[in-house]
């Protein structure tokens, strides 16, 4: 059974750091891609940053482009999202998603999904 646990969320001052984490247990990530997305209130889930293992590719939206990293741990199967600069914009709630595929944004190509952890950017 595969189960990704998203962690590392909470409440941040505007310019702020926030490192997320995506632990996979039952799904090696070498075998695919990672998709980080997150859900404002009363918007519509997005892709933001993804990283696939089958090609080495690395994306990011624009409105994360600079701020925000990916990385990868395969030894520990986890992927992270570095966020610096954070913006109270921001503020939502983060979706961890891997599968075996290149990098997408779409959310249909990820059959794996996490619960996601709450990011909070408020003066």
């Amino acid at each position: 059974q595969v189960q990704v646990v998203e962690s590392g969320g909470g409440s941040v001052q505007p310019g702020g750091s926030l490192r997320l984490s995506c632990a996979v247990t039952g799904f090696s990530l070498e075998k695919g891609g990672v998709a980080w997305f997150r859900q404002a209130p009363g918007k519509e889930r997005e892709g933001i940053s993804c990283i696939s293992s089958l090609d080495g590719m690395i994306f990011y939206k624009h409105t994360v482009q600079g701020r925000f990293t990916i990385s990868r741990d395969d030894a520990k199967n986890t992927v992270y999202l570095q966020m610096s600069s954070l913006k109270p914009e921001d503020t939502a709630v983060y979706y961890c998603a891997t599968a075996e595929t290149l990098c997408h944004f779409e959310e249909y190509h990820y059959n794996y999904w996490g619960r996601g952890t709450q990011v909070t950017v408020s003066s």
